[in-house]
């Protein structure tokens, strides 16, 4: 792990009771047993739990996630979504529940570009690569090549950090991520500090790398706008202690998305009373308008302006305010 870069790769566990040769071909049939068909990838979790000290942070989560699926966890600061993604990336060791990580790799991009200094751009996209083993012109000329796809040129490339914007510090740290052709990528607010523009150039320099790898992305955000312009799937979190309320499919092609669908979808998930008592947006006196209506599992949710935009896959948990949410 490199985890000071700001980008981790990391091998799938084995879980607990499975033969490791099980879905081998090799190994099945040195043990006489029928060969198995490998599983599709996929990341999840079961009843997954954490607590600091006796401060319970995370309780009963339950996701999946998918080849080429990307699901946004969302929710108010300290309600557990780091701490979740810590979990997943294997930085907190497992106290409750179970994660099962069917990808091959795995890779991390943090809130901060987390460049080494003393680095080049290129050096640092590269680091992953050295990790592996890559040889020196091999790792530089596949870095070279990622980095002309997500708009850094060679002057840019054999730069040192302190010399680039923070735009271009992001698409280093992306880059970076990328090169080492992750089948799960793990986002924690990445583009959070960046201006709209930027964020709607490396939106799509993602999508695009997505679409043609078929790679999964469970992501973390605080913004719900950029929650339902990328995601397929929206997990709304709760605080004390962190948990899931509300889970929402989103319709159609994220790719194919135009601004004033994702401004009217965005406005139609804030009025929804699981959504803003999550961000704490209730006010004494003031009932919020029921956007989202539950009928039941698969229920298809009723969007005024944006019917049709959301599913809700299941019933929300019932859900206890805290005693500075009303």
């Amino acid at each position: 792990m490199a985890g000071a870069a700001g980008v981790i790769g990391i091998a799938p566990p084995v879980r607990i009771g499975e033969r490791p040769d099980a879905t081998d071909p090799a190994g099945a049939q040195k043990h006489g047993a029928p060969i198995a068909a490998r599983p599709e990838p996929e990341l999840k979790l079961s009843g997954v739990g954490h607590a600091f000290g006796p401060s319970a942070v995370l309780e009963g989560v339950e996701l999946s996630v998918s080849r080429g699926e990307t699901v946004a966890l969302v929710g108010p600061s300290g309600c557990g979504k780091t701490t979740l993604l810590h979990l997943v990336a294997g930085l907190l060791p497992l106290r409750e529940g179970a994660i099962e990580n069917r990808f091959a790799s795995t890779a991390c991009m943090f809130q901060q570009p987390r460049l080494l200094p003393w680095k080049t751009a290129r050096e640092n996209v590269a680091l992953g690569l050295k990790a592996r083993g890559v040889a020196r012109a091999e790792r530089a000329g596949r870095a070279d090549e990622l980095g002309r796809r997500l708009g850094l040129s060679a002057q840019d490339l054999a730069k040192f950090p302190h010399e680039l914007s923070g735009g271009m510090q992001s698409r280093v740290a992306l880059a970076r991520a990328l090169v080492l052709d992750p089948q799960l990528l793990l986002l924690d607010e990445p583009f959070v500090s960046l201006d709209i523009g930027l964020k709607a150039e490396l939106y799509a320099l993602l999508a695009e790398h997505q679409a043609s790898r078929g790679m999964a992305v469970l992501m973390i955000t605080h913004d719900l706008m950029e929650a339902v312009r990328l995601s397929n799937r929206i997990l709304v979190m709760v605080a004390e202690p962190g948990r899931i309320a509300r889970r929402l499919a989103l319709r159609g092609d994220p790719a194919r998305r135009d601004d004033d669908w994702v401004y009217r979808s965005t406005a139609a998930l804030l009025r929804d009373e699981v959504v803003r008592l999550s961000f704490g947006l209730h006010k004494a006196g003031v009932a919020c308008e029921p956007a989202l209506r539950v009928v039941g599992p698969g229920a298809i949710a009723d969007l005024g302006t944006a019917a049709g935009a959301f599913a809700i896959e299941d019933d929300p948990p019932a859900t206890k305010p805290s005693a500075h949410r009303c």
